[in-house]
């Protein structure tokens, strides 16, 4: 395009990664947003008049400051991008209010350039709300696909969280992965606890000051301390291209942010894990949050209380289909792709539902159970109290609330508590109950609950007990860690490729992966480029980045040891 692209992005972390990542590349790039001083502000504007730049990122802060409004006016804006899109929208998972400055910077410009927008988590709701709110004009819609195939899904219901975390660790012991926290305490707990351990872990949460998370960002993505222990409040704009595994150490509020958080495993397209522990005490936790409101004072002045009640209606909705996604026995990247309107097959084969075995189990004496026992409590307690009826629990409460006196007390005591809530789970998804929204959920009869006293039995999938794997050797997980169809002597020679980049980032300040992706360095391990025309040929290297690093390289892939850098 003949002029500058403008791109609005909400975080400074992810406009100076990406900007960084541009230069790299040999295109001219830049970023206005609180970061810079006055003097640095002034001087970027200065050189993005004089047509330095032909992208420049911007926070949607900024749009409408008389001074960068008047920058925009007197030079040839050809596009206007709008990143992480679903921003924009009052559904959307992570609405900014300051994105829908972003309309009347547009009508603000003296001609309107074309605006694109994009995201990676947009329901087909969402969507329609980004084009009323940049009030696009018959925009054209592409949708690459949600499906990405080199990322395995898990989710596990194990009691011991940590440990379970701590066996991955000890199993790839090379790689590099954030774990998802639900609260800073749980983030604190987990990351001192992974040091104790000897894991080189750190961590990222809001209750840090500026500059330690700085630091610890910075750590993470430089590979000095490869495990990042964080809250939600880290990841966005973070393109970190070797993260092998994201670990949900608790369960996200909704499936857009699960698949946003666990999409930043594996952005060099080599194989990477998602997994997600569950415990139903996350529902809870995410409840009390959505009844709390995720907005500030100053933001829920936007919303009537109607509108509030609306938009926490469907955060508690969203937080539903992502307990479904836990509990499901389907196949959990169908179950992910259908949730954002893609339909497949039900069979991945790469994820632990598809892996596992499962079978069909009569489950009809336990629904008709589970029924009655809604029926005759009067349809007002939630999943626990009707679960500890049924099993015959000798709590407190069931005595309180008179439960204990329920004629379907202890009527499925010798029924396991999970397999109860297996099937609690089963029936509310399939429509046999219903669970309210309500701040406290209330288990509901639907008009399909009588079906369970039908002659048709009630068939739930179910998986097979299955005996525990036996463990790879802590030296069999280091060899192979994230590289299994290297050779020995590939896997070597890729060793001295990571050193060699290593290297170079130091001298350059910046993270490994900006230098050279691992898929690109595995990709040299195994071509072994003898000159620069065969080293073009490498996965991820340009003409800029052949020029800049080829000589260094080429001389690791031929065994010539190279001079100091």
């Amino acid at each position: 395009m003949e002029g500058i692209t403008l791109v609005v992005s909400p975080l400074i972390s992810l406009m100076k990664d990406q900007v960084g990542t541009l230069n790299q590349a040999g295109i001219h790039a830049a970023y206005f947003n609180s970061s810079l001083t006055v003097r640095q502000y002034k001087m970027a504007l200065q050189l993005a008049k004089e047509g330095r730049y032909k992208i420049i990122y911007v926070a949607p802060e900024r749009l409408l400051l008389e001074e960068f409004l008047e920058f925009a006016r007197g030079v040839k804006i050809s596009m206007v991008t709008v990143d992480e899109a679903h921003c924009v929208s009052q559904w959307g998972q992570d609405f900014r209010p300051s994105y829908l400055k972003i309309a009347d910077f547009i009508q603000a410009l003296n001609e309107r350039p074309v605006v694109s927008a994009f995201t990676a988590t947009a329901t087909s709701e969402v969507k329609e709300d980004i084009i009323a709110a940049l009030n696009l004009h018959k925009p054209q819609m592409i949708t690459t696909g949600f499906d990405r195939k080199n990322l395995f899904y898990k989710v596990s219901a194990e009691k011991d969280k940590f440990e379970e975390v701590m066996t991955y660790l000890t199993e790839h012991p090379t790689e590099s992965g954030i774990i998802y926290c639900l609260t800073r305490k749980t983030v604190e707990e987990v990351c001192e606890k992974l040091k104790m351990r000897g894991i080189s872990a750190t961590r990222y949460h809001a209750g840090l000051s500026d500059a330690e998370r700085q630091k610890n960002q910075d750590d993470f993505l430089y590979d000095i301390t490869p495990i990042m222990v964080a809250t939600n409040a880290f990841g966005m704009g973070i393109d970190k291209s070797n993260v092998r595994f994201v670990i949900h150490y608790n369960m996200p509020k909704n499936i857009e942010s699960y698949y946003q958080e666990a999409g930043r495993a594996g952005r060099d397209g080599e194989e990477a894990n998602c997994i997600l522990l569950y415990a139903s005490q996350d529902v809870v936790m995410n409840q009390f949050f959505i009844e709390k409101s995720m907005y500030s004072e100053t933001e829920n002045e936007m919303f009537t209380d109607e509108e509030m009640e609306l938009i926490k209606e469907r955060d508690r909705d969203r937080l539903k289909q992502m307990t479904f996604y836990c509990t499901t026995n389907e196949c959990l990247r169908d179950f992910v792709l259908r949730y954002f309107g893609e339909y497949t097959t039900n069979y991945c084969g790469k994820c632990s539902n598809c892996l596992s075995e499962f079978e069909n189990i009569d489950v009809t004496e336990i629904a008709q159970g589970i029924v009655e026992c809604v029926k005759t409590s009067n349809q007002r307690f939630g999943m626990t109290v009707i679960v500890d009826t049924l099993h015959g629990s000798s709590a407190a409460k069931l005595k309180q609330n008179r439960m204990a006196e329920n004629p379907c007390f202890g009527r499925l005591a010798a029924v396991p508590v999970y397999r109860l809530r297996q099937v609690m789970n089963f029936l509310n998804r399939y429509g046999y109950i219903f669970v309210t929204n309500d701040e406290y959920p209330i288990v509901k009869l639907t008009e399909h609950s009588k079906e369970v006293y039908e002659d048709t039995p009630i068939m739930m999938k179910a998986a097979k007990e299955q005996d525990k794997k036996p463990k790879t050797t802590k030296k069999e997980s280091k060899k192979r860690a994230s590289l299994p169809d290297l050779s020995d002597m590939d896997f070597a020679l890729f060793e001295e490729l990571r050193k060699l980049r290593m290297e170079i980032a130091k001298k350059e300040k910046v993270p490994p992966y900006i230098v050279f992706s691992d898929k690109s360095l595995k990709d040299m391990a195994a071509r072994k480029p003898k000159n620069l025309q065969e080293f073009l040929e490498v996965n991820g290297v340009g003409e800029n980045k052949c020029k800049k690093y080829g000589e260094a390289f080429l001389k690791v892939t031929q065994n010539i040891k190279p001079k100091s850098l």
